[in-house]
């Protein structure tokens, strides 16, 4: 255990040497070193709350009820990167040319409205945003591939890992499920150099590191919902998970106060691509 005591952990993100991550419970994104010593670095009131890294060193985090995505400056302000015209957002990446990927949900789960497929919208360099992708039963963790060409979707609803081809100007063709997960329930996602796919599962109580086509290649085993994963460290092949106590999607507390974790494990292929 690298940090402990936190709410709803989500969106671990490596980079300078510390791991990054939210807790959606407090509104907070903490930065955390190897040793475990941590702060608060941005504070914003929303829920989800992920975030990413531009090329830049610029961090973004998605203010879901807002329709933003705030930028933190230098003094540690948040500014408006792009307007995205509606609530309801939920994960993020960013891609080597600095090109944002957010998706959302066709419906609010934790108001117990109907369901709706969800979808992928890109929030380009050039402040534009438009929608890239539709009919994603519940979109979640997104990763993209160290050449940048292959968007890769958690669909936890259908339990696929979805790829998409990424066009020289962020848009989205050729949709394939890159895996089909069997009884898996993917969440926040990242991507090795050897092109496999690590995906955290609350449900299950685990990250699963899976190759294309679905077949599974390791598995890491939890006492706690795991929410999504990274991979970082100074070699690249500590997997930085996110858990806590899972208590239920409409529940006044989805999460056991008190039970999120970063948790840490060696494995043997570093990270590569985004996040």
């Amino acid at each position: 255990m690298l940090v402990g005591g936190r709410g709803l952990v989500e969106s671990p993100r490596w980079h300078g040497g510390r791991v990054y991550f939210s807790d959606w419970s407090a509104g907070e994104v903490v930065a955390a070193d190897p040793d475990g010593r941590s702060e608060v670095v941005a504070r914003v009131e929303s829920l989800p709350l992920c975030t990413a890294w531009l090329p830049d060193g610029g961090l973004v985090v998605v203010d879901s009820p807002g329709g933003r995505l705030l930028r933190r400056e230098d003094d540690g302000s948040l500014a408006v990167h792009a307007e995205l015209g509606r609530t309801g957002w939920n994960d993020i990446v960013v891609d080597g040319r600095g090109n944002a990927y957010v998706n959302r949900p066709g419906f609010d789960p934790m108001a117990g409205e109907e369901f709706r497929p969800g979808s992928v919208f890109l929030a380009a360099v050039d402040g534009t945003v438009r929608e890239v992708a539709g009919d994603i039963a519940f979109p979640n963790g997104m990763a993209v591939t160290p050449d940048g060409s292959t968007l890769i979707v958690a669909d936890s609803y259908r339990g696929d890992l979805v790829a998409f081809e990424i066009g020289a100007g962020g848009g989205l063709s050729g949709r394939r499920v890159w895996a089909d997960l069997g009884d898996g329930t993917p969440d926040g996602i990242c991507v090795d150099a050897d092109g496999a796919v690590w995906y955290a599962d609350v449900p299950h109580k685990r990250c699963v590191r899976v190759a294309e086509g679905g077949e599974v290649l390791d598995t890491v085993e939890l006492d706690r919902g795991a929410f999504a994963c990274v991979l970082g460290g100074p070699a690249g092949t500590t997997l930085f998970i996110t858990a806590a106590e899972w208590q239920g999607m409409t529940e006044p507390e989805p999460v056991r106060p008190g039970s999120g974790r970063v948790l840490v494990t060696d494995v043997e292929v570093p990270g590569a691509g985004w996040p």
